[in-house]
């Protein structure tokens, strides 16, 4: 896999776009264009098969319609009370036989309202009758095989191909029946012809060759002239006994293949079943499939045409420009600054060349901002001894300070001061916790500490005029909130809601968890805001250049919670004057994982 993928990695831009658009086109193309000539070929196929088989079914239709008449002649012979005395009279004469003959005028009045019938005769016992091939002695055909079907058919017809001794024992499709007179126990038979010619000119419409077959597989009637009185399995050759030929099958017609369609037709009141064979040749079921075959082959062939064309077309176009933007892109790294790509079109190659002049541009312009921090490098290092100086003595300062706090806490401690002592060292520890504050978080409870530092330092300044109330949710003392966060919003309420109060000035910072939500208020009963000035106030909380003295403290706060906790967890103030202010902030209570 890693060697071809190497080896494609490494073939030319050009051949590659000629491989991918031939494994993208060609072979999807192929495949396609296959599969519809196989499909179009497969349909034509069995289009010719269903023409064929409705063709064979409207034949039976029409057969059937033939075969009615003479079913219905020979029920009329049947009932016929004139013909049944002429077969069961005992003759005395020649005379009277003749006389019998001459009177009875209905046969030929059948034979010529039908014409779907060719001729119709009686077969008797009656000895005392003459032949005069209308009606005939049994004796003449009591030696054949459907004599004997028809007798014991129980009065059923019989469909047979048989000679027709009154024509030169010419074949014919005929019906034979048996006529029951039970009072004369007398049983003649009954033999119409139907008519060949009336039969041959129906299937004569047919395209393909058609066959209708006796029970004894005998060709009775055929749109094949040549077919007509051979054995079925003479004009087909096919593995299977014609006994067990049904529905379609392969076969072969004068040593030609083909498909061999075959329904089955039984006529009412019938002992015996008729077949009905149609024969479809291979090539004029194949002549419409290879027509489609064709024409699927030459579309194919005029697509690949077309689809090699514009691969090569495009992907020389693409290969060139290419080409074009790599050599300039070589002028570019031998280190030639100045250049200017140029690709035509709006494309991904044009958006390159563009994205590449932009970049060189910027190189250029970091060159020069290179060589002018080179320039000023010296006066920093210069400097840097002085910065390195200035930090140990921020660090010397607060131990000098908080060593000096130390000493006067314990001169008024031992002077008995112990009010004031009490106070210089809250105020060295808030100076302590004020320095050591980083940009980590701390707990809750340490910010407290913070805060209450703070207003005792305040109280004991105010005395009287300051009290405060911390409110702290036992739940809320291990969450992790910024440093400096509650202490400048005391600071603020002290400094701006107290000052001008002469007594009872109080602030109550109240915590409180609610669900997974941490609620911080900072309320005092100072003098309150107007709303002009609150207006003011909430304007400049968004403002972050707005620095001013009365406000940083605030800003500070609110910016620090809506970039690590989002917009909803700034600070929210609500005042009237004359009665006080609130100012709230809710963070999440999820612990330290904000840091």
């Amino acid at each position: 896999m890693n060697r071809i993928k190497n080896y494609f990695n490494n073939m030319k831009l050009h051949s590659k776009l000629v491989f991918s658009f031939v494994i993208a086109v060609i072979i999807p193309l192929l495949i396609v264009g296959t599969f519809l000539t196989h499909e179009l070929r497969s349909n034509a196929l069995t289009d010719a098969k269903e023409q064929v088989s409705s063709d064979l079914e409207r034949v039976k239709k029409r057969t059937a319609e033939t075969l009615e008449k003479a079913i219905y002649v020979s029920n009329n012979l049947t009932l016929d009370s004139e013909l049944k005395e002429i077969l069961n009279k005992e003759y005395t004469t020649i005379q009277e036989v003749v006389s019998s003959y001459n009177s009875y005028h209905k046969i030929e009045e059948y034979l010529e309202t039908f014409s779907e019938i060719s001729n119709i005769r009686v077969y008797t016992k009656n000895k005392t009758m003459l032949n005069n091939w209308r009606f005939i002695p049994e004796e003449y055909i009591e030696d054949n095989f459907w004599y004997h079907s028809t007798k014991n058919a129980n009065g059923l017809i019989g469909w047979y191909y048989i000679p027709d001794e009154t024509k030169n024992n010419e074949k014919y499709l005929s019906l034979v029946r048996k006529i029951n007179y039970t009072d004369y126990k007398t049983s003649p038979l009954l033999v119409i012809n139907v008519n060949n010619n009336h039969l041959y000119d129906m299937l004569s419409q047919e395209q393909t060759p058609v066959m209708i077959i006796d029970d004894n597989h005998y060709i009775a009637v055929s749109n094949r002239k040549e077919f007509i009185g051979k054995k079925l399995d003479e004009v087909v050759d096919s593995d299977l006994p014609p006994d067990e030929w049904s529905g379609t099958f392969s076969g072969k017609v004068d040593g030609e293949e083909a498909e061999v369609l075959v329904d089955v037709l039984l006529p009412e009141i019938s002992s015996n079943k008729l077949k009905f064979v149609s024969v479809i040749p291979q090539k004029v079921i194949m002549e419409d499939a290879n027509k489609f075959l064709g024409l699927g082959l030459i579309v194919i062939i005029i697509s690949l045409v077309i689809a090699v064309l514009l691969i090569y077309f495009f992907s020389k176009l693409l290969s060139k420009r290419i080409l074009r933007l790599g050599e300039q892109i070589d002028t570019v790294s031998e280190g030639d600054l100045n250049v200017y790509i140029q690709v035509d079109g709006e494309d991904e190659i044009g958006l390159l060349s563009y994205q590449l002049n932009y970049m060189i541009r910027n190189i250029r312009e970091l060159i020069e901002e290179v060589d002018k921090a080179h320039r000023k490098n010296n006066i920093l290092e210069k400097r840097q001894q002085e910065i390195k100086l200035k930090m140990m003595a921020s660090q010397i300062n607060p131990h000098f300070l908080f060593n000096a706090l130390e000493s006067i806490r314990m001169k008024a401690h031992m002077k008995g001061e112990k009010e004031i002592a009490g106070v210089v060292k809250l105020l060295g520890k808030l100076m302590r916790k004020s320095i050591s504050v980083t940009g980590e978080m701390v707990t809750l409870q340490n910010e407290i500490d913070l805060v209450r530092c703070y207003l005792e330092i305040q109280k004991f300044r105010y005395d009287d005029r300051l009290t405060y109330s911390l409110n702290i949710d036992p739940l809320s003392e291990e969450l992790y909130i910024h440093p400096l966060i509650i202490q400048p919003l005391v600071e603020n309420a002290v400094l701006h809601g107290i000052e001008d109060k002469s007594q009872g000035g109080q602030v109550e910072i109240t915590t409180k968890v609610i669900g997974e939500e941490l609620h911080v208020l900072v309320s005092d009963n100072g003098v309150g805001i107007d709303e002009e000035k609150l207006q003011l106030i909430n304007k400049a909380l968004e403002n972050i250049e707005d620095t001013r003295e009365n406000r940083i403290g605030l800003v500070n706060v609110h910016q620090r919670l809506i970039l690590t906790f989002g917009k909803k967890s700034g600070l929210t103030i609500k005042s009237q004057p004359n009665s006080g202010t609130e100012v709230l902030f809710v963070i999440p209570a999820r612990g330290k994982e904000h840091v």
